[in-house]
């Protein structure tokens, strides 16, 4: 990463942040743009920005994550999720920019009852879940190299993750409902950076799904979030109907993460160990 220089979108993003710290700690040169000072749903202020920062590089952490609301509002969802991804496309195509771009494990129906695979056929069940699929679509039509991450329960510093949302509702409530149902691989903020910037310096190209290893629910995530936080809240595992929910979800989502630790020859950590590296990070009130 010697001498690269690395443009951020979706810097206010709990993914953006955590990258702005990690290059900062290691003194990569990196210039990182809010929705306000680089809208990528424009394509003069995206072009505009990557002529005139010059990078080598564009991680793109900028997206649609509002799952429920993407059902009513599929035109914002995808204008950020898909249509976006040509302007960021075109912009990288233009300037020789290598693109960075963080995709879902919505893009799978959840019926295979199995890790999913890169090579697995994806059939999104939500308005989320296809936008995200059409972004990593229009990247491959575009350009001939670029990195495709596909994420899963993704948590970090800011307030837009369901442990925030637990813990804040657990300085109120002594009992706290969580779906039993729905299986993913809750994936830290920190591990996704450091994995993306070892991927970047091996030189590997194409769709990698990046995630912790191991399996959980929601409640099991929650759970063992509170546990380590020392909260005594009662935790109840409770069945999705009892939460109103406008989008369809994957009942067993989780990624396999094999091939992107067969290829950087690492082991990326457990959730659970996850959880504890970020419990010991936290500083929320």
């Amino acid at each position: 990463m010697e001498g690269k220089k690395i443009l951020i979108s979706g810097a206010d993003g709990q993914l953006g942040k955590e990258f702005q710290k990690v290059l900062a700690e290691k003194s990569i040169e990196f210039f990182s743009f809010s929705k306000e000072q680089m809208d990528i749903t424009n394509f003069v202020s995206v072009i505009g920005t990557v002529s005139d920062v010059k990078p080598d590089i564009l991680i793109n952490c900028a997206a649609y994550n509002l799952v429920d609301e993407a059902e009513s509002n599929s035109e914002l969802a995808n204008e950020v999720n898909s249509k976006a991804l040509e302007n960021l496309s075109a912009a990288c195509k233009k300037h020789n920019v290598f693109l960075v771009h963080y995709s879902s494990d919505y893009v799978f129906d959840g019926t295979k009852e199995d890790f999913y695979n890169e090579d697995d056929t994806p059939n999104p069940l939500s308005v989320y879940g296809k936008s995200k699929l059409k972004g990593e679509k229009i990247i491959k039509e575009n350009l001939a190299s670029y990195l495709i991450f596909r994420l899963s329960w993704v948590f970090g510093e800011g307030e837009n993750n369901l442990l925030y949302k637990a813990y804040q509702s657990a300085k109120t409530k002594k009992v706290l409902k969580m779906s039993a149902v729905d299986v993913s691989i809750p994936t830290y903020t920190e591990d996704i950076v450091n994995a993306t910037l070892l991927s970047l310096e091996k030189g590997l190209k194409g769709l990698y799904h990046l995630s912790s290893k191991g399996y959980s629910s929601r409640y099991e995530w929650v759970k063992y979030f509170m546990l380590k936080m020392e909260m005594e809240n009662i935790i109840l595992p409770v069945f999705k109907s009892e939460f109103e929910s406008k989008a369809q979800r994957p009942k067993f989502s989780a990624l396999s993460n094999n091939k992107i630790c067969k290829d950087l020859g690492i082991m990326l950590p457990y959730w659970e160990n996850a959880v504890n590296k970020f419990v010991m990070a936290c500083q929320w009130e």
